[in-house]
């Protein structure tokens, strides 16, 4: 972005029953093109659709809070219930009323780098937006009144971001369990009697056939791209949907970690020379020294905006990008098109500056859930092409390239698993009592039950 826009405006939710009947039929064909996914499995669907069931007759009200590892977990959520979940609940002897739809709340920014088309198309599936890293009071009013008097449950990713690992639940915002008091507080006033529930969702991504050889050709042209090797490495021979040998795993880990440790020395003296940025390079592993090279890369955008480093690394990404936001989206200023040129010239300046700050905080909110030891203390090949795959972003971002799409490792499956929902009737006089503890208490148990739900 390397000029000024308009303010950001608030993207109403618009149900438009035919836009969702051509999106049904098209998901399918989408996922399996564009993302390589060909099937979506449930465990436990008889809670999902016993919640659905009682949402349609009136007696609850519920929203779907489901983990959030890749971009297409919406996607896949939606292929579950607008295509499976009624013909399942038909089996069970369970009649759900078309249409079987979800309004997702969604990040605004989601529009700003996918583009127009796909904010139409969201506004026109019913979802509701949210800027995460301001007091978005009108996006709050558009959730608690869906929350209450929407035509479907609410659905929503408590981590907030996406994370990139299958197997870590980041720590989870506050948000949803507020929503659900908000929600019954909003039934009480209003006389209406329906039960307030959040339902836990885990999601996790399989590949059919263990790929390998592919991992082991993206690490070789990934050591070359960053520098780490001049030439590509002689190759280990492995093969697709073949288990590697004890010496194999280990030298393929190896090769990995010790890419990851380069990129870390090439940030740390990049962050230390051109950002005067004092890290302890090359000292202690690689789970220290992360956290430290992410601080001094959040502080070159915060200190850039004169914004306070309080709060968790999720927290300051927020504020930065909020701070960022505000430099590229004008409210302040009327019409752009009406400001003399040096007028415009300056804004466009500021904007483009800040999108460039911006990119700092791109790169943390890449490596936030990273931890140094995912792989090494459960070697799969999920766990393996999670990191090797993060690797690959941060090698993109250096190189200059921005959405575009993930290399093709193989086909996936995704396992769905619908945890016994949290009632908000069993906290409702903590609620009453001491607000703030209810509050934490109910996030508390949804990070377990999220935890729990991506267990084998």
């Amino acid at each position: 972005m390397t000029q000024a826009q308009p303010s950001l405006e608030f993207i109403p939710p618009a149900y438009n029953p035919l836009v969702w009947q051509a999106a049904k039929r098209i998901l399918p064909l989408w996922l399996g093109y564009n993302h390589d996914i060909v099937d979506v499995k449930i465990d436990n669907s008889t809670e999902l659709i016993r919640l659905y069931e009682e949402f349609q007759q009136g007696k609850t009200r519920f929203m779907l809070a489901f983990r959030h590892p890749a971009v297409t977990d919406p996607p896949c959520i939606a292929q579950l219930f607008w295509n499976q979940l009624p013909q399942i609940a038909k089996q069970q002897d369970v009649k759900l009323k078309s249409p079987v739809h979800l309004h997702f709340i969604y990040d605004r920014g989601i529009p700003l780098w996918a583009g127009d088309k796909v904010g139409w198309i969201i506004s026109k599936l019913g979802s509701t937006p949210i800027r995460r890293g301001a007091l978005d009071r009108v996006g709050l009013r558009s959730i608690r009144d869906l929350f209450v008097n929407g035509d479907f449950p609410m659905a929503a990713a408590p981590e907030g971001a996406t994370n990139g690992h299958n197997e870590v639940v980041s720590p989870i915002e506050p948000g949803i369990a507020q929503f659900g008091f908000w929600c019954q507080e909003d039934l009480i006033k209003v006389g209406r009697e329906e039960a307030v529930a959040i339902a836990p969702l885990g999601i996790r991504y399989f590949y059919k056939t263990a790929p390998w050889q592919y991992l082991e050709q993206l690490l070789s042209n990934l050591e070359v791209d960053s520098g780490f090797k001049q030439t590509p490495a002689e190759t280990m021979g492995l093969t697709n949907g073949i288990t590697l040998s004890p010496s194999q795993e280990a030298d393929l880990y190896g090769r990995m970690y010790a890419l990851a440790e380069y990129l870390l020395s090439l940030m740390e003296e990049f962050y230390s020379k051109f950002y005067q940025q004092k890290i302890s390079t090359s000292e202690g592993e690689l789970s220290s020294r992360l956290p430290a090279l992410l601080d001094a890369a959040l502080k070159v955008a915060e200190q850039s905006f004169a914004v306070k480093p309080n709060g968790n690394i999720s927290d300051r990404c927020r504020r930065v990008e909020q701070a960022a936001w505000n430099r590229i989206y004008r409210e302040d200023l009327d019409k752009l098109t009406e400001l003399a040129p040096a007028v415009r010239g300056l804004a466009d300046l500021v904007a483009s500056e800040a999108e460039l700050r911006l990119w700092h905080m791109r790169l943390v909110e890449t490596f936030v859930s990273v931890t140094g030891h995912y792989v090494a203390e459960k070697y799969t090949v999920e766990r393996l092409a999670d990191t090797v795959l993060l690797l690959w972003k941060m090698v993109a971002k250096l190189k200059g390239e921005s959405n575009i799409k993930p290399p093709y490792l193989g086909k996936k499956w995704v396992q769905l698993t619908a945890m016994p929902s949290l009632q908000i009737a069993d906290y409702w006089e903590q609620y009453q009592n001491n607000r703030r503890q209810a509050v934490s208490d109910m996030t508390q148990d949804l990070q377990q039950s999220l935890e729990q739900s991506i267990l084998e």
